[in-house]
């Protein structure tokens, strides 16, 4: 069993985000016969991710935060407990093999989930890979 994690901007992926992002995942689907795809429940990449991933057959376990706010309640296969997001980020890290990270801009922020979860990924010395954006005019 192959666990991927997911993190991403809560404005959602980008058209040249998503193609790629599906391509990450039907690629990842040669490699095993079971695939668990683990995000934070959020509106926006979360929720675009999570439609790709059930499209492709993937286990879903979601990893939602105490704070509905933005939660976009999203109906998968396992349902961890409410974390703060924080916890939840370090959770859907511990949990997988490797994190797909899906950002805003194309240079590292500050007091970004997506960020925090990338330097957690990286301290913990697992495999991540990056969807950039495409760079703005």
């Amino acid at each position: 069993m192959i666990k991927i994690g997911f993190t991403g901007t809560k404005e959602g992926m980008k058209l040249e985000q998503l193609e790629v992002l599906e391509k990450v995942l039907m690629s990842l689907q040669n490699t095993s016969d079971f695939l668990e795809f683990h995000h934070g429940d959020c509106k926006g990449a979360d929720l675009q991710a999570h439609s790709i991933a059930m499209k492709l057959g993937f286990k879903i376990v979601i990893h939602p935060p105490k704070n509905s706010k933005q939660r976009a309640f999203c109906k998968g296969h396992e349902i961890r407990a409410e974390k703060d997001y924080l916890v939840r980020d370090h959770d859907i890290v511990n949990e997988c093999e490797h994190l797909i990270v899906v950002p805003k801009l194309r240079k590292e922020e500050l007091r970004s989930g997506t960020w925090a979860t990338y330097r957690y990924c990286k301290k913990l010395g697992k495999d991540c890979t990056i969807i950039w954006p495409k760079e703005e005019m």
